[in-house]
């Protein structure tokens, strides 16, 4: 039976609330938002039709609310609610309220969800329908002393995963008997954090796996199908960098197989749309890991080389329509790669990091690239949500162009106001090994050295493009004085003219710890600069947004600086590279240092305090667990001491650079 969707509901935020609506809109559809306080002026509250509160930021109180978001759909007359992903989107009881309030759940029936949503319950499931599954321990008694005893009859490494959710959050690998305790504890105490669930499974850890999960939709009228594969090797810390589709090196025969042991499995719970059934590869051999039942971060892929909007296939199946083709009509063109742009500092093992986006220009204007994001410049990275910024697609005829595309848009990528892991997607997507396909679920580690290299020092065309941009701004500010009955006055202009002497003027940068000096000597057309190589001429043009014209020595460069108080952040040639000015007419400020002070790593809250005033500890032993974001960061002891003061106890907020405990010399 046919039930007309006329307005929808979005039960989430950020760039999945943004697509789920454009695509609605785009069917005619009235959108219907809903917001925590902290998202009041986000961007899928302004694209939506109208949109309603639900609550305070923290999750909890507003996006994992069903009775707000019910009673929002309510009083919008919403007939259909789209999940999104994360929060609501696996939550049968959700599912279940919807129905009971006639209401209309984009996804499939809570008796899938609830098959599916236990990673634990879902490998007995598969393991009944033969879908082969890797060796391990999916049961229910959750004694440490058995999970220890089930870890070493499995044998090291082994990672422990949360039963429940995924993302990577309660997962980690354990290479000892030694290790296997603490690590227990701390993924049950992150999946209890993230899913409400504590329940985790052993599994064994395979070495050099790729990651590859099969789209799979289904409707009430019994068809099933799959869109084809995504690769999802490359990984940090068991969550997704970058996915594609197809997979590298997929043959004919391996697609079928795995697409028939996916919709066997979607078949096997009574499933009814988009769904994502994932393996773990290694070899000749694939293996069941999980399903999920909801739309993945990672779908425009399997959109780019399908042709199909998953999300228009979502609405049109959740109001009863039959799947839009058969299994013999989904096509396979061309190739699509995903990078997930994160709020993260890859220099500080990667903390999630939150504030303003001061400034940010995402590549959506380059063909064959598409960009999904729930921000825009001046939008606040939240403690309270994932640092997701965008996720950037390509496509192209073949894999070696869409590598090229991908390298051409996170070249034309610009953040400022906060730390990202930009240079990072850059660095993996120039990589020869990426260019080559040679993927598996290490490849970050194998080639970490060259896709985390140290800090380099500043080079000269970042310091002409610098000294370039200040000179030019301090002209036209010289220029905005000129009194405009009088604008030939020498008062007014800025020349750089003297008297017997050579006209020139002192630049000081500083990069890092390190001060540069370049005398900047000025020109009729533009300037002799003194870098640290040595004199190159500089001229050029600075327009209001900071983009750069410049020549040097001859060479034109396009380049933009952006500048945030005095720290100048210069994009060129697909790097970026920020320095300070120091500007002599302001009065110079001390820095705050934390270097040597046990801080907080990032804003969060402190969840366990491991010592106790007075005790002595060693170089490396935990001190401190700080939670943000869902995930744990560990605060260790530098060196040897004994613990003279707590500042803070279990269940405070701290901000980043907050002092967590004095440690003195034992």
């Amino acid at each position: 039976m046919i039930r007309p969707i006329r307005t929808l509901l979005v039960a989430n935020r950020g760039e999945i609330a943004v697509r789920v609506m454009r695509t609605a809109k785009a069917l005619g559809l009235r959108t219907v938002a809903v917001y925590s306080q902290a998202d009041a002026d986000a961007l899928h509250v302004a694209v939506a039709d109208e949109a309603y509160p639900i609550g305070p930021a923290p999750a909890r109180e507003s996006y994992l609310r069903i009775d707000a978001i019910l009673e929002a759909a309510k009083k919008s007359g919403a007939d259909a609610i789209h999940p999104g992903y994360g929060f609501l989107s696996e939550n049968a009881a959700f599912a279940d309220a919807c129905e009971q309030a006639g209401i209309v759940f984009v996804g499939p029936p809570a008796s899938a969800i609830r098959a599916m949503g236990s990673k634990s319950a879902a490998k007995a499931l598969m393991e009944k329908a033969g879908v082969p599954l890797v060796p391990g321990y999916h049961g229910e008694d959750q004694d440490a002393a058995l999970l220890a005893r089930e870890a070493e009859r499995i044998g090291f490494p082994v990672l422990i995963k949360a039963s429940a959710g995924g993302g990577g959050k309660g997962m980690k690998v354990v290479r000892s008997a030694e290790d296997f305790p603490e690590a227990l504890a701390s993924a049950q105490r992150e999946a209890k954090s993230a899913f409400g669930d504590d329940k985790v499974l052993v599994e064994k850890y395979l070495t050099t796996p790729r990651h590859i999960e099969v789209q799979v939709f289904a409707d009430s009228h019994g068809n099933c199908v799959y869109l084809h594969e995504r690769d999802c090797s490359i990984q940090r810390r068991h969550q997704k960098v970058v996915e594609e589709a197809p997979a590298p090196g997929m043959t004919p025969e391996r697609r079928a197989a795995m697409g028939k042991a996916a919709v066997d499995a979607a078949k096997a719970v009574g499933y009814r749309g988009a769904g994502t059934v994932e393996f773990i590869a290694e070899g000749d051999h694939f293996y069941f890991m999980e399903m999920n039942t909801r739309l993945q971060v990672e779908h425009p892929v399997t959109e780019a080389i399908t042709g199909q909007d998953l999300v228009a296939w979502q609405l049109r199946v959740a109001q009863g329509e039959t799947l839009p083709l058969t299994q013999e009509e989904i096509p396979l063109q061309g190739h699509a790669i995903e990078v997930r742009l994160y709020a993260e500092d890859p220099a500080r093992d990667f903390l999630p990091q939150v504030g303003r986006l001061d400034h940010l220009v995402l590549p959506s204007h380059l063909d064959h690239t598409r960009v999904d994001t729930g921000v825009r410049a001046g939008d606040t990275v939240s403690i309270h949500y994932d640092p997701m910024i965008a996720k950037i697609i390509v496509s192209g005829a073949d894999r070696l162009e869409a590598v090229r595309r991908l390298e051409a848009a996170l070249a034309a990528t610009e953040v400022v106001g906060l730390a990202t892991n930009r240079v990072f997607l850059k660095a993996i997507a120039a990589h020869p090994a990426f260019a080559a396909a040679e993927l598996d679920t290490n490849f970050i580690a194998r080639h970490q050295d060259v896709l985390l290299p140290a800090p380099t020092p500043v080079d000269d065309t970042v310091l002409a493009l610098a000294a370039l941009f200040v000179l030019k701004e301090e002209a036209r500010q010289s220029a905005e004085t000129v009194d405009a009955a009088d604008p030939w006055s020498p008062w007014g202009l800025a020349p750089g003219w003297r008297l017997n002497r050579d006209a020139h003027v002192d630049l000081t940068f500083a990069d890092r710890d390190e001060r540069i000096a370049i005398r900047a000597h000025f020109r009729p057309h533009g300037f002799i600069l003194a870098l640290p190589g040595g004199d190159v001429a500089v001229e050029g043009e600075a327009e209001a947004d900071g983009s750069l014209r410049a020549r040097l020595d001859g060479v034109a460069l396009s380049a933009r600086v952006i500048r945030t108080g005095n720290r100048l952040t210069v994009f060129v040639r697909g790097g970026e590279h920020a320095v300070d000015f120091i500007d002599p007419r302001l009065a110079s400020q001390a820095a705050t240092g934390t270097a040597g002070r046990l801080v907080a790593p990032m804003p969060g809250t402190i969840i366990r305090i491991a010592v106790e005033e007075g005790q002595e500890v060693t170089k490396g032993a935990a001190l401190v667990v700080v939670e943000a974001m869902k995930m744990e960061h560990t605060v260790a002891a530098p060196r040897d001491g004994k613990v003279k003061a707590l500042k803070f106890a279990v269940g405070d907020l701290v901000d980043e650079g907050a002092e967590l405990l004095v440690l003195e010399d034992a």
